[in-house]
């Protein structure tokens, strides 16, 4: 049976907030992902594993390290 841990982070990005403010908007045009506040300092990107996938190599081209 597959672990819901390895299911959540196919599904998720769990980011600093402040992190995504410069590039939200650009995100939430390009790819189809919700992004939420979990806290006020944190935020979750939460889409399909494809676009999941999508938005991690964007951040990694946007020099977002997301380890």
């Amino acid at each position: 049976m597959s672990d819901p841990r390895t299911l959540r982070d196919s599904t998720q990005i769990v980011l600093p907030c402040a992190v995504l403010d410069s590039i939200r908007d650009e995100i939430e045009a390009e790819f189809v992902v919700s992004i939420h506040a979990q806290t006020e300092e944190m935020c979750r990107i939460i889409g399909s594993p494809v676009e999941i996938r999508a938005v991690s190599d964007f951040l990694t081209r946007q020099g977002i390290s997301l380890r």
